[in-house]
């Protein structure tokens, strides 16, 4: 059906009516942003500067370490960043599980484990076969430095293994807005891509005038603004809109837009201030320290040098030429007869502190990055009390972000795959309400407070032992057998089958 002019004019005056309010958005959520942008920079400087994502001038293969000085906040960064990869989503799966809900009835429940069961392993499976692994990781890198995180989710093309594709996006590419409910999940992401570009991302995309085609020589970029916004007039899902950034309303329609049932942009957060849209980060709070201790490295190096190589001064007589000298090992200095020639000038202290000093800082460095808490609990030599005690104080020191990024980065994850392997048609429609299906996180890290009551049993065991065979014939060994393997994660497999009650009444 072909539409009058009028209609035609309606929907273009929409359309611009719809810009000028995008952009308008826009604008503001980059200015909440500008204040972040030099504190961002200064982290990514002295803790990760290999990936410094809130540079906009960055120029690939270039040097970015010419004001480091001392890595130990950019080792302890990484050390952090593997160990959250290793807790949270281990790269050898099993960290998340699907069970039924309390509204399942008990006729129905074995039956949706088993459906449940399929799914997690062919999601599990579809996880293994993506780039999950690579980008999540450079997610929790930006997450310890920045203090906000954003990974995108979409479906992979026909030809890729998985179906499931992740990117790690810049923050300098990225702008937010929190809604009251405290979801960052209205995203705005900048954009240079050429004509050829826009189109492939965005088939369809209109909006292009005969001059706006690409050279084959230099193809011509535009700054394009992606927006993926909640739906308003109460309605579900998410808009897509995507708009030239310095385009005019009055001449230039949309791009393009679309809609999602479910965003593909999942931005989390590793603590955050009241009043505040993006997160603060453990880097934030040991920068400080970051850069005084990458000061007195520097110092030490110049002090160095100068012990090295020392300060010298000379009679001008004449003869001595100083631009001719060179301090460098076995090399004559010809000097005149009778004249003193070159004499070393005494430095007027030393800076033997400075160890101390950056021993301190450093132990501060990695105490703020917990580096020197994660990944210790299975070290050789240590008893099992210590292991579990350690685990708790990591369970302790983890336990807000832990809560954070299950709402913010677990949950949106796996709802976001199992929406894409249903548009795939792989699997059912698997709604996570929490009455129908419960999502579990069955991660090392979550496992920490069940591993804790296990130990704190086994302890209570071995000292009711110790009061004879009659108080330790008080205690259901096969029950506490079977609760100890739950604890530990111990498959079912492994166990003897449990006989039906009335079997058992009768032996």
């Amino acid at each position: 059906m072909v539409k009058s002019q009028k209609a035609v004019t309606e929907d273009k005056a929409t359309d611009g009516a719809d810009i000028t309010q995008l952009r308008a958005r826009f604008q503001k959520a980059m200015e909440r942003r500008r204040n972040w942008l030099s504190h961002w920079q200064d982290c990514y400087e002295f803790a990760l500067p290999q990936r410094n994502a809130a540079a906009s001038n960055q120029t690939n293969g270039g040097k970015r370490l010419d004001r480091v000085f001392d890595a130990t906040a950019s080792d302890a960064v990484e050390q952090l960043a593997a160990s959250l990869m290793a807790e949270i989503t281990p790269p050898g799966g099993g960290w998340f599980e699907l069970e039924p809900g309390g509204n399942v009835a008990n006729a129905d429940r074995q039956a949706l484990t088993e459906q449940l069961g399929r799914a997690v392993r062919i999601l599990q499976g579809h996880f293994d076969r993506s780039n999950f692994a690579v980008e999540m990781h450079q997610a929790f890198l930006d997450l310890v430095t920045a203090g906000t995180a954003c990974l995108r989710l979409e479906k992979a093309d026909l030809h890729s293994p998985s179906a499931l594709r992740f990117t790690a996006v810049p923050l300098r590419d990225l702008a937010f807005e929190e809604r009251s409910d405290g979801k960052m999940d209205a995203v705005f992401r900048k954009l240079a891509l050429t004509r050829a570009e826009i189109l492939a991302t965005w088939p369809g995309a209109k909006g292009f005038a005969d001059d706006d085609r690409d050279d084959k020589d230099a193809p011509k970029r535009f700054t394009v603004i992606e927006a993926v916004l909640p739906a308003t007039d109460h309605k579900t899902g998410y808009e897509l809109c995507v708009f030239r950034e310095d385009g005019d309303a009055n001449t230039n329609d949309l791009i393009y837009r679309d809609r999602f049932d479910v965003s593909p942009y999942i931005a989390f957060r590793w603590m955050k201030a009241p009043g505040e849209i993006y997160g603060r980060s453990p880097v934030m709070k040991a920068l400080p320290d970051i850069k005084t201790a990458n000061k007195v490295v520097e110092l030490v190096l110049k002090n160095a040098s100068i012990a090295v190589t020392g300060i010298w001064q000379a009679d001008d007589d004449g003869v001595l030429n100083p631009a001719t000298i060179r301090l460098v090992p076995g090399s004559i200095i010809p000097k005149a007869v009778g004249s003193a020639g070159l004499k070393p000038l005494e430095a007027p202290g030393r800076f033997d502190v400075s160890d101390l000093v950056l021993s301190d800082l450093r132990d501060r460095i990695r105490r703020c990055l917990l580096a020197d808490r994660l990944g210790q609990t299975d070290q050789p030599g240590m008893t099992a009390t210590e292991v579990l005690e350690r685990a708790s104080e990591n369970a302790r020191l983890l336990g807000a972000t832990y809560g954070r990024l299950q709402a913010e980065l677990l949950y949106p994850l796996i709802r976001r795959a199992l929406y894409i392997l249903t548009q795939t048609g792989e699997l059912p429609d698997i709604p996570l309400d929490g009455d129908v299906v419960v999502l579990r996180h069955a991660a090392p890290l979550a496992q920490l407070p069940k591993r804790v009551q296990a130990g704190q049993a086994l302890d209570w065991l071995s000292r009711i032992a110790a009061l004879g065979p009659d108080a330790l014939a008080e205690v259901d060994l096969p029950v506490m057998v079977r609760w100890l393997a739950d604890q530990f994660g111990v498959p079912d497999h492994l166990l003897r089958p449990s006989l039906p009650p009335e079997i058992t009444e009768a032996v």
